[in-house]
């Protein structure tokens, strides 16, 4: 037991950025049904995967800066955090929106053999795996540094 907590403990930042980075991404597969439910395929995939991606990065904010990074920044210094996670968060966004309009719009009529609602999530699943490292790349090296840190 001593040794699952030291474990745990010395990779307390990456299993914290896992276990909410799948909530977040939870959180962003709920959306997208929603969404195909009440406006349908092309709004989920377009401009309903614009306002589900300003959701997520909200929350996965908050869950990374209170909970995976736990962030001391206040002020000024919160605010650079804040522009800087989400001008990082955008940039991934635009790569899911542009993965979402490829594999749902571009090559979806072509695929015949899953519905459309299930290649749908595919192609958000996709996404996300290329969106959630990115992301974690970004927050480790850009967003949320340790003072005195050279990462």
């Amino acid at each position: 037991m001593e040794k699952l907590k030291t474990l745990f403990l010395k990779y307390y930042e990456q299993i914290a950025y896992l276990f909410f980075g799948g909530v977040a991404t939870l959180l962003n597969f709920v959306l997208l049904n929603v969404f195909q439910a009440v406006g349908g395929l092309a709004f989920a995939a377009g401009a309903g995967n614009v306002l589900n991606n300003a959701i997520c990065i909200l929350f996965a904010y908050w869950t990374n800066r209170t909970f995976v990074f736990k962030s001391k920044n206040h002020g000024a210094e919160a605010l650079r955090e804040f522009g800087k996670f989400v001008g990082c968060r955008i940039f991934t966004a635009v790569v899911d929106q542009l993965l979402m309009f490829l594999g749902v719009t571009v090559l979806g009529p072509g695929v015949t053999f899953v519905a459309p609602a299930l290649w749908a999530n595919l192609v958000k699943l996709f996404s996300q795996v290329v969106v959630i490292v990115s992301n974690y790349v970004f927050s480790k090296i850009l967003i949320f540094k340790k003072k005195g840190s050279k990462t």
